[in-house]
């Protein structure tokens, strides 16, 4: 139990500032509706979405195969494996953005960029300096400094948000009110390309505050230690890949489904918008990670039944949690949508069920002990593989007839079917014995909650503020049934969270 405390600790501290972070990045959602029109949303969301899978190929793996070989019998020399991780992305990640700059022009027309080839220049640049960043980062999550790492991301977010305000409200009214302060940088003409340049801003100055954590020490590069953490990471590479994919490949296949290109855009802009909101269970599951991958290698040290038991009960506290925050979202939708503009709201009907897909990605995640641990990742690539296959074919299938409601039903289809291979290999291969039974509980009981409170509460007509106190009642009740099955206190359930707060 000392673990998952530990655990718990780390995941509230990461979750601080993911949750404040992701809050405060979600406030520049409604800016970005209100401002600019729903297509060149659609282009922002389809930027992004090609970011996210070029991040995934440019880290290769070597962020989690950092945490593997810094934990190694065979390698003692943490310091060596960071230098190793770190000249190795130093190099692949100034390649990239120098290759960007030279190939712009094309790069631009395939982004939906056309005209504006800087756009792609700026985040090529953005995509190096964070790519390079991450292992900086995994050593302060390695060395367990999660107040530190969480700070840097603040920081890195808190300029991000300003220089969004500064470009997007402040810049124009000055254009009006005292053109002579901002008219000889500031082109209204640049739009959207704001939010690219404020992006890179807080990426380089976020890199410049992790050079104490990438000095004092000399970096050294091994040869043969780097290519067993190609070895290693390669089929994590591709597990990343379609990872990334299964999450993106949807938006970046949706343009090239739909025939109208301009509806295409404006359908892309609807369900990137609530996409966002669906993400509010995404900040659990970050934060979650960001302490469970050292926690895992780690624990994974241990001998015995007690290594076994703190990944049951990670398992369980996850998936409870998760359902809890899941049913919370869903009670208070009617406030939670105005995260976007009304003009958005006709694709609240895909929150549940993204929502739905990202809980299911999390047990997966959960999952995943068995193959890191046994250094069998290729595994990992064959279950990511194989949920990148559902994605593309039921995109292919549905969006043209359901539009982006294809998207969410591929994205369920798609984490149901990795999380069921994943378990199911799994309990053959590197068995654990989680609580099935237990689990395959939470979900019924979540399911009764979520028709009490969003189908059959509605129904009863008490009015908003009531439905509003019920469905609180609701969510008190299902987190007391949580501590009654597991034999727990409602007051150890929270002891992690108390004791951090009383801490600040």
């Amino acid at each position: 139990m000392a673990g998952i405390k530990s655990l718990a600790k780390d995941t509230a501290i990461y979750g601080v500032s993911s949750i404040l972070g992701r809050f405060l990045n979600w406030l520049l959602v409604p800016l970005y509706t209100i401002m600019f029109p729903v297509e060149e949303y659609g282009v922002v969301t389809f930027v992004y979405s090609v970011i996210a899978l070029v991040m995934a190929v440019l880290l290769c793996g070597i962020d989690t195969g950092f945490f593997r070989f810094a934990n190694h019998k065979r390698w003692n020399d943490p310091i060596e494996v960071y230098g190793t991780c770190l000249t190795s992305l130093a190099v692949t990640s100034a390649l990239f953005a120098i290759l960007v700059t030279i190939f712009a022009d094309p790069v631009s027309r395939w982004m939906e960029c056309d005209g504006h080839p800087s756009y792609v220049v700026v985040m090529g640049w953005c995509v190096a300096i964070d790519t390079f960043s991450t292992i900086p980062f995994n050593y302060l999550r390695y060395r367990k400094r999660p107040v530190r790492f969480a700070t840097l991301r603040l920081i890195n977010i808190g300029l991000n948000i300003g220089f969004n305000l500064f470009f997007i409200l402040l810049c124009p009214w000055l254009l009006k009110t005292a053109p002579e302060t901002v008219g000889w940088f500031y082109r209204p003409e640049y739009g959207i390309g704001y939010i690219f340049v404020s992006n890179l801003i807080a990426s380089g100055v976020t890199m410049l505050t992790l050079i104490p954590d990438m000095t004092g020490f000399r970096w050294k590069f091994n040869r043969k230690l780097w290519s067993e953490i190609i070895r290693y990471s390669l089929p994590l590479l591709v597990l990343a890949v379609a990872g990334i994919m299964n999450q993106t490949i949807d938006k970046i296949l949706y343009p090239h489904l739909i025939t109208d290109r301009a509806e295409a855009l404006y359908g892309l802009g609807i369900y990137g918008a609530n996409y966002k909101i669906a993400l509010l269970l995404l900040v659990f599951l970050q934060a979650f990670r960001f302490a469970y991958e050292p926690f895992i290698f780690a624990q994974g040290k241990e001998k015995g039944e007690n290594k076994f038991q703190a990944y049951r009960d990670a398992m369980t506290y996850f998936t409870a949690f998760a359902l809890l925050i899941f049913l919370g979202v869903m009670y208070y939708l009617d406030i939670v949508k105005y995260l976007v503009s009304p003009r958005y709201f006709s694709g609240l009907k895909v929150v549940p069920l993204v929502m739905l897909g990202e809980l299911f990605f999390g047990i997966f995640y959960n999952l995943s002990v068995w193959y890191k641990l046994t250094d069998r990742t290729q595994w990992g690539m064959w279950f990511s593989l194989l949920g990148l296959g559902v994605t593309v074919g039921l995109n292919i299938v549905l969006v043209p007839r359901m539009g982006y409601m294809g998207c969410a039903v591929a994205a369920l289809c798609c984490y149901l079917t990795m999380m069921l291979a994943s378990y199911f290999v799994g309990r053959h291969k590197y068995p654990i014995g989680y609580p099935v039974g237990r689990i395959l509980g939470f979900f019924a009981i979540a399911a009764l909650f979520y028709a009490l409170g969003v189908v059959l509460l509605p129904m009863a007509g008490l009015g908003l503020w009531i439905d509003g106190v019920v469905r609180l009642l609701l969510l008190c009740a299902f987190v007391a049934i949580f501590a009654k099955i597991q034999g727990i206190s409602v007051a150890q359930i929270a002891a992690p969270l108390v004791k951090f707060i009383s801490r600040r």
